[in-house]
């Protein structure tokens, strides 16, 4: 029983490490791409470069102009990020705390659109109506109305599972029911807000469809945009193309790495809070 239990170790050891390096190793391919000449990245291996290439992220950030969509990338990002969970924290307060047959449909038509798909034709329409179509402001909204729903149900389980007397003894001190939220109830969503807030930055800032379809003018082109048009470009030059990608995957990666722990802790807090 004992031997078979090691060979399931064993076996399920080897599959882990498989897993794991089918993932690790397109990553290290194009991190040592990125320092390579192109010649040397036309080999695709995983061999040292000779000489690391510094000057391929100069040249990425001159002709790919990656400062310009890295600040709009940056922008859609962040006021989509504040926008979002400024709102979806007031409407799940809102809805949590007074659950009435009204609010209840309400909450399950916003939690709706996780599920439900985009119509883009009747989106681009809108967008037109409005007039906000291939403009900043109008990203800025796509992402925010489109990150919502799960915003909401993260952040309404959080608030659901919070003793009523927090807002009791609010009033009792004579709070208003902004000041309750504002100073005593939203301190307390930090876990959850921050989790909500690392997991909208990531899927507005990797996002491809949206300024692809709402987004003409080349100066208001988010990072992931720009990456696809360099590499229509320079599809000859691997070199470039994973130094294009290594800029723009740095600032995910710190976000991730900053945010990871909220992520488990306000996923778990959410869970088992009584």
């Amino acid at each position: 029983m004992k031997v078979k239990n090691k060979i399931g170790a064993i076996l399920a050891n080897l599959i882990a490490i498989l897993v794991s390096a089918s993932m690790v190793v397109p990553l290290l391919l194009i991190l040592l791409n990125a320092f390579k000449t192109s010649g040397e990245a036309a080999a695709m291996n995983l061999t040292l470069p000779k000489v690391v290439q510094w000057s391929n992220f100069a040249v990425v950030i001159e002709r790919g102009k990656l400062i310009q969509s890295f600040m709009n990338s940056a922008i859609y990002s962040v006021f989509s990020v504040v926008l979002c969970i400024g709102l979806a924290s007031v409407a799940s307060y809102a809805l949590a705390r007074n659950r009435s047959r009204v609010n209840k449909i309400i909450y399950y038509m916003i939690v709706l659109g996780i599920a439900l798909p985009i119509n883009f034709v009747t989106l681009l329409k809108t967008m037109q109506f409005l007039q906000i179509n291939d403009s900043r402001i109008g990203m800025v909204l796509i992402y925010a109305a489109t990150q919502m729903p799960f915003a909401v149900f993260l952040i309404y389980s959080f608030i659901a599972k919070l003793p009523k007397e927090l807002d009791e003894a609010g009033f009792i001190d004579g709070a208003t029911p902004v000041q309750l939220f504002t100073y005593i109830i939203f301190p307390v969503l930090k876990p959850v807000v921050v989790t909500a807030g690392v997991l909208t930055f990531l899927n507005t800032w990797n996002d491809f469809i949206f300024p692809l379809y709402f987004l003409n003018s080349s100066d208001k082109w988010p990072m992931t945009l720009a990456v696809y048009n360099f590499f229509g470009m320079y599809f000859k030059d691997f070199n470039l193309i994973s130094a294009d990608i290594v800029l723009t995957s740095i600032p995910v990666v710190l976000v991730y790495l900053f945010g990871q722990k909220y992520i488990v802790g306000g996923m778990i807090s959410g869970a088992v809070k009584s």
